[in-house]
């Protein structure tokens, strides 16, 4: 609600400025190349995230995906041991990760979003400090290949749109680690209250 506050307001001000400086065929001019970059933007950043999703989807026939979400299991038994005695939550919660690994956002948030609902369950509206945890993996996750950015890269024109790996690796692992420590935090935190 409140972005929708934002925007208007953004079209109004420049509206009443282009009035004020009779500047508005310089507005109407801007609008029209930026609903322009957009669409161009939107439908060249749609074929690279087919090519991603393409990829994804011969991981998971292959089972290559499968395998690397089974890696993940011990290390998220550790970590959420509770949402882990489900297989299905298991199941979601490795699939997540994975993709999130892979880059694939959008794959990953149906995984998150369906792991997040069976580990509700039973906590009565207020969510747990394992369901917590989750969401911190889900938003700060590490990524390997980083598709989504790679994609916007390229479709902005870059020639190299991998060539950002080592500091989306040092970014994601630092962000991870950040995560994890203030969920530990507050958890430790809120036990004490």
């Amino acid at each position: 609600m409140a972005m929708t506050f934002v925007w208007t307001g953004m079209v109004v001000l420049s509206l009443v400025f282009g009035a004020v400086f009779g500047r508005l065929d310089a507005v109407a001019n801007a609008a029209l190349e930026g609903a322009q970059s957009a669409i161009q933007l939107s439908l060249s950043m749609a074929g690279i995230l087919c090519l991603w999703s393409g990829v994804m989807e011969v991981m998971n026939v292959s089972g290559l995906s499968a395998g690397l979400a089974k890696a993940f299991r011990p290390f998220l038994r550790r970590l959420l041991p509770n949402a882990c005695q489900d297989t299905e939550t298991l199941a979601a919660v490795s699939a997540n990760v994975s993709a999130n690994l892979l880059g694939l956002g959008n794959a990953a948030t149906p995984l998150g979003i369906r792991a997040a609902r069976r580990m509700a369950q039973g906590c009565y509206g207020v969510a747990s400090n394992e369901l917590c945890l989750l969401v911190v993996l889900n938003t700060a996750s590490i990524q390997l290949i980083p598709a989504t950015i790679a994609s916007v890269r390229a479709a902005a024109g870059c020639e190299t749109p991998f060539d950002i790996l080592p500091a989306v690796w040092f970014a994601s692992v630092l962000s991870v680690l950040a995560g994890l420590s203030a969920a530990w935090l507050f958890s430790h935190w809120g036990k004490r209250k």
